[in-house]
C-alpha cells in the first residue's frame, strides 16, 4: 500500500541528505520525494510517497522523528488529504496529428507550454491517476521525454475534515 508522509523540518544544509540516507540505509522503497519551503521562514516540507504496510510506515515515521532537524512527521494517508503531481511531457506531434493530440490533452486540462516543428510539451497536474491516465492517452502519439515532480500534499482543511 502507498502512504504519503509529510515531514516538517528545519531548512539547513544537509537535511535532505540525512533524511534520504536514513530511508535508503533501512532499505525502504520511496516512490516519490518532493521538498519545498513552507509559509514559515526556515522550515521546509518534505513529501514522501512510500510503499509498505502500516507497520513499515510506522517504523519510517519513528526513524524520521529521531532526526534532530525534524519538527513534525505525519502520515497523511490516515485521513483526507490533497495530493498533486505535475508532469511535463514532450510528445511527437506531426502536423497531421496535432488536432487529435490537442483534443486528447484538452480532456485532461493539460496546458501546452512549448511547441516545436515536430513535438509539443504539455504540463499536466492532478492526482497520480490523472497524470498516469494522461501519459497513457498520449503514449500512442509517441512520448519523447517526460519529467515528473513527484507528489506534493497537504492534509485537508476545514469542511472536508468535518470541522465547521
Amino acid at each position: 500500500m502507498k502512504h504519503t508522509i509529510s515531514v516538517l523540518a528545519e531548512d539547513h544544509p544537509g537535511v535532505l541528505t540525512r533524511l534520504a540516507g536514513l530511508i535508503s540505509r533501512r532499505g525502504y522503497n520511496v516512490d516519490s520525494l518532493s521538498v519545498g519551503r513552507t509559509e514559515k521562514e526556515g522550515i521546509s516540507r518534505f513529501t514522501l510517497v512510500v510503499s509498505g504496510d502500516d507497520e513499515t510506515v510506522q517504523q519510517i515515521e519513528k526513524q524520521l522523528e529521531k532526526l534532530i532537524e525534524v519538527i513534525e512527521v505525519k502520515d497523511l494517508s490516515k485521513g483526507p488529504f490533497v495530493e498533486r503531481w505535475m508532469v511535463l511531457a514532450k510528445v511527437k506531434a506531426p502536423m497531421e496529428q496535432r488536432p487529435l493530440l490537442l483534443q486528447t490533452a484538452e480532456v485532461f486540462r493539460s496546458r501546452v507550454v512549448d511547441i516545436g516543428e515536430d513535438s509539443i510539451i504539455f504540463e499536466t497536474t492532478g492526482d497520480r491517476g490523472k497524470v498516469t491516465a494522461f501519459l497513457e492517452a498520449v503514449k500512442p502519439f509517441g512520448l519523447v521525454e517526460i519529467s515528473s515532480s513527484g507528489a506534493v500534499a497537504l492534509e485537508r482543511a476545514g469542511f472536508a475534515n468535518g470541522h465547521s
